[in-house]
């Protein structure tokens, strides 16, 4: 079956091992597999980037000058033909893309490397060559209708592919489940649907058409508290000065992603509640230009938090997609007039009816409906003509 026909989760959880000899293990582990990945990416850069290449290029040296046994000297090929593939899609976008240089703790397992016992909830990974494999249990949260049981205890979710972290003297496991998609080549058509127009912003994560503000207020300031800090650790200049910045970026990254995924989240379940078909963002493409107030790290907040609701609205049924922005910020949504004046600041007022509004809340309410004044449709049975508003829906004249 092939990947686009399964549905994928991840089950994140802190590990706890047993004893400190298995801790130094796993932590040798990491560094043999990082020392394997880095030999795997001198070799293959600039020459090949398909996994099956990359093994055959790479493989016998990663075992020849590194601690890894066969299946995880396999896996670090498969990891370097991954990132390169990356790197040549950011150079066809026009973006400068580097050899990737593997320096995080973190490695891969499969099947073969880790396995899941999930009545007991703990996990063994196997690690340098030969050695017996390392038990760690499974931090779960108490209560048992948690979303982590929810695919341990399952018969319908298959385990895959994880990612093991170790961060700030702590261990995680990103466990990897997926599910086949149902056949619904027998439903109906989804008739008169609805979409959920979303519009991005500085001030404002997000803003939907049915009114719903997600507030930047708190994300704003702890970025500019980790800027001043990283200013003055720069200032410094010191080696512990630089392993403080790399730690805080680590930290920075992870309070950003816990963010977006609240948000994403709030955005799905308001499509939900307003029985609607599918959610509706502007196209990202050339996002600085329209946000020039924007930092370069909010371009990439709003790429992650579009993956997010993409991967939590597969989940639900829901599809994605997204419009052309010209003019969704200089419309009236009211009467159509379309001007530079119109907006101030964070307040839109139309220059010909005189309607005021909150800007961003006038721009979502545009995204939904020029998506469908453009003519826009969702591949597959879903015709939609009407977007969600704080009441009721519209359908566009």
């Amino acid at each position: 079956m092939a990947s686009d026909e399964y549905h994928r989760r991840t089950l994140i959880t802190r590990l706890t091992l047993r004893n400190d000899e298995d801790e130094q293990l796993l932590l040798d582990t990491i560094e043999e597999w990082l020392d394997g990945c880095n030999i795997a990416s001198t070799l293959a850069w600039n020459t090949c980037h398909t996994k099956s290449d990359v093994r055959q290029l790479a493989k016998q040296q990663i075992k020849q000058e590194t601690k890894l046994g066969d299946q995880h000297a396999t896996l670090a090929c498969h990891e370097v033909a991954g990132a390169i593939k990356s790197c040549i899609e950011c150079r066809k976008n026009g973006k400068k893309a580097s050899q990737p240089q593997f320096t995080s703790r973190s490695m891969t397992f499969d099947r073969r490397t880790l396995t899941v016992f999930p009545d007991q909830e703990t996990v063994t990974l196997t690690t340098l060559g030969n050695h017996s494999r390392v038990h760690a249990d499974l931090s779960l949260p108490e209560a048992e209708d948690g979303y982590q049981r929810v695919y341990l205890d399952s018969d319908e979710w298959e385990y895959t592919e994880s990612t093991l972290h170790y961060r700030d003297g702590d261990w995680y496991i990103h466990l990897g489940y997926r599910t086949p998609k149902e056949d619904d080549d027998s439903e109906s058509p989804t008739e008169n649907g609805t979409v959920l127009g979303v519009d991005l912003g500085v001030n404002q994560i997000a803003v939907t058409s049915t009114a719903r503000f997600f507030d930047a207020d708190e994300l704003n300031h702890y970025r500019r508290e980790f800027e001043k800090t990283r200013g003055s650790l720069q200032q410094t200049g010191t080696q512990s000065a630089h392993r403080t910045i790399e730690s805080l970026s680590g930290r920075e990254e992870r309070y950003v992603k816990h963010v977006l995924h609240n948000v994403a989240n709030g955005i799905i379940e308001e499509a939900l509640e307003h029985d609607c078909d599918g959610i509706v963002f502007e196209e990202l493409d050339g996002i600085r230009e329209d946000l020039p107030e924007a930092a370069w790290h909010s371009e990439w907040a709003f790429r992650k938090l579009k993956d997010f609701v993409e991967y939590k609205a597969e989940f639900e049924g829901l599809f994605v997609d997204t419009t052309n922005p010209r003019n969704t910020s200089k419309r009236c949504n009211e009467c159509g007039f379309t001007h530079d004046d119109n907006r101030h600041a964070g307040q839109f007022e139309c220059q010909s009816c005189g309607r005021t509004n909150h800007a961003d809340y006038n721009a979502a309410k545009n995204v939904a409906e020029l998506y469908l004044r453009r003519g826009h449709q969702s591949s597959g049975r879903r015709s939609v003509s009407q977007y969600a508003l704080k009441s009721g829906a519209r359908t566009p004249s």
